[in-house]
């Protein structure tokens, strides 16, 4: 059985990158602790607007943010839903499911979960 991935985009103001760092670090902790295989945070570095798409056309990014792309490796799709059940009900995690206290905008957050096609 292949690996599974929850792939994430998001627009993270650069005056709370820092906060959002702090933020990922312990959920990655969380994740790790209740099974993922790997949980990785990449800011952008080379990524232009494109004319018809692109990271921050798909995030509607702002002036003074910067792309965030996330991913969440587990074994299985049977795997992420297991792990991410527990990860919901650990109370480590629970001042960051407050919509207000995230350090980016929630509404232009992408998520989704993806079946690994190809793994060289």
């Amino acid at each position: 059985m292949g690996r599974y991935v929850d792939g994430f985009v998001v627009p993270v103001p650069k005056t709370s990158l820092a906060a959002y760092r702090r933020m990922s670090q312990k959920a990655g902790k969380v994740w790790r602790e209740h099974g993922a295989l790997e949980y990785i945070e990449c800011v952008a570095d080379d990524v232009k607007r494109g004319k018809w798409t692109s990271f921050p056309q798909s995030v509607k990014l702002k002036r003074g943010e910067v792309v965030v792309f996330s991913y969440i490796v587990y074994k299985s799709r049977a795997h992420r839903d297991r792990v991410n059940a527990k990860v919901m009900k650990d109370k480590r995690l629970a001042s960051m499911m407050d919509p207000e206290a995230l350090p980016f905008d929630g509404k232009r957050f992408i998520w989704g979960g993806f079946k690994v096609l190809v793994d060289a």
